[in-house]
């Protein structure tokens, strides 16, 4: 470099991996990283390799979502992998302001039902969730969770803290106006979600509402009560059958199990997909799931 007419030699430091300066420039850059990852305003997060990977997975999975069954199917099964919870309340907002459409996945040893009713008899929980959300800017809300917002008494608190899954979020959707459109509230085991699922939830939500939308189509909720009632469509067999599939067995291994040859078993997988009226092995163990009549 040239200054006042002499020749200035500049030599830059060397920061290579293994420097010292090195080492500890790349450690300045992890723990900023780690707190851009999960920042305690709420702000704008980074997802890990893993993390993103599972998160695309899941939205190529939401993609695929056209029935109830498919949407119990992805929310208790691949979804964990991005934001665990024992139960989802999914809420939609009707023509009157305080009133809600509401249907709930769960897991097995919950009853989607009485929950669903009680969210719905909660009208003051109900509106103050929706009036909070307006009020963060519609941002995730986490109850209970890391120092977050107090879950509010009444009747849904205390049914969540009697099924012990009193660890919550909640996030939604609003129209051109500001309004809420659809709620979706989270609920886990003390200590399963925080800040971190919370900004996981706010890229999985858009992808939710659609999906769950999509199940509307045709009435499937005002079929789901009727076929519910109806009588077990499955028998013995083909319930061990599907027993096994939910553990992963192939037709081959199942035969092996059972005693019998793996052609028999595919003739009863292909009867447990037409009663079931689904096209795969994995949508018949969740619609199985669904009407409870697949004891895991």
């Amino acid at each position: 470099m040239q200054v006042g007419g002499c020749q200035v030699n500049v030599h830059s430091r060397i920061t290579g991996p293994g420097s010292k300066s090195g080492r500890a420039e790349r450690r300045l850059g992890e723990r900023r990283r780690g707190d851009r990852r999960v920042d305690e305003s709420g702000g704008a997060a980074l997802l890990r390799p893993r993390q993103l990977e599972a998160l695309l997975l899941n939205i190529d999975a939401s993609l695929r979502v056209h029935a109830r069954h498919h949407l119990f199917g992805w929310t208790q099964g691949m979804l964990q992998s991005v934001v665990k919870h024992e139960l989802l309340v999914c809420a939609l907002r009707s023509t009157r302001p305080t009133s809600y459409q509401v249907d709930c996945f769960a897991s097995p040893w919950i009853d989607p039902e009485k929950v669903s009713e009680v969210f719905r008899r909660d009208a003051a929980f109900v509106a103050q969730l929706a009036s909070q959300w307006v009020e963060s800017e519609f941002r995730p809300i986490v109850y209970g969770a890391g120092g977050g917002v107090p879950l509010a008494r009444g009747p849904f608190a205390a049914e969540l803290q009697r099924l012990g899954t009193d660890s919550v979020i909640a996030h939604g959707t609003y129209d051109s106006l500001g309004k809420p459109v659809s709620l979706f509230v989270l609920a886990a085991m003390p200590g399963d979600l925080g800040r971190e699922h919370a900004f996981r939830l706010e890229l999985v939500v858009p992808f939710l509402h659609l999906a769950w939308m999509r199940t509307q189509l045709g009435g499937a909720l005002e079929e789901r009560g009727a076929t519910s009632q109806s009588v077990d469509p499955l028998s013995a067999r083909e319930k061990e059958i599907l027993r096994w599939i939910h553990v992963g067995k192939s037709n081959f291994e199942i035969g092996t199990i059972l005693g019998i040859s793996p052609l028999t078993v595919k003739n009863h997988v292909q009867k447990i997909l037409r009663k079931l009226n689904v096209q795969n092995r994995t949508h018949a163990v969740g619609r199985a799931l669904e009407l409870r009549i697949l004891d895991i």
